[in-house]
């Protein structure tokens, strides 16, 4: 009938749009649990966390929400023994400009994207690397950060491929609803 309300969603409903809202922020925050376990490679949690964050704020804001990515950012900085602030602005500002490119960067090929993810691994290295120098009032040596930025630059093909079967399962589920 035309102007009858639709019924409210189940529990079950209501519970899995909110697990599903949840996942790509948990999923971030496992791989950076997982990345800092025994490997002994510092720079793999921010490896791990900026591909993630990129990617579902391009792809998927909704689920990437800012304040996600403050509590990811202090995660990382916990995780990496990091000056606590400096994992949280990297990853706010990546967040911010993958926001605002988002509707450019959604329609472009998988080259296009990488090519663009590198010029953001290499601003939130070398944004990282000022905060850092800044707060220790010391120069430390570049090579750490452009180790940071390849590594994460790096990374990213293999993120793409997952988190993107994996949005494309989170799209049947809600099509299927």
């Amino acid at each position: 009938m035309v102007g009858r309300r639709q019924p409210s969603p189940g529990l079950l409903r209501r519970v899995e749009a909110i697990a599903r809202s949840l996942l790509p922020s948990l999923f971030v925050a496992l791989a950076m649990v997982v990345a800092a376990g025994p490997t002994g490679v510092a720079a793999l949690v921010p490896a791990v966390t900026l591909p993630q964050v990129v990617f579902w704020s391009v792809f998927r804001p909704g689920a990437m929400p800012a304040a996600a990515v403050f509590l990811l950012g202090l995660l990382q900085d916990l995780l990496s023994l990091a000056p606590l602030g400096t994992g949280v602005l990297t990853l706010l500002v990546a967040h911010g400009l993958a926001i605002t490119w988002r509707r450019v960067l959604a329609r472009q090929s998988f080259l296009a994207v990488w090519i663009c993810f590198c010029g953001f691994a290499l601003g939130a290295a070398a944004l990282g690397y000022l905060l850092t120098a800044l707060m220790s009032l010391s120069l430390p040596p570049p090579a750490p950060m452009l180790y940071q930025a390849a590594l994460t630059a790096g990374l990213y093909p293999a993120f793409a491929f997952l988190l993107g079967r994996l949005q494309a399962m989170m799209l049947r589920a809600e099509e299927a609803l």
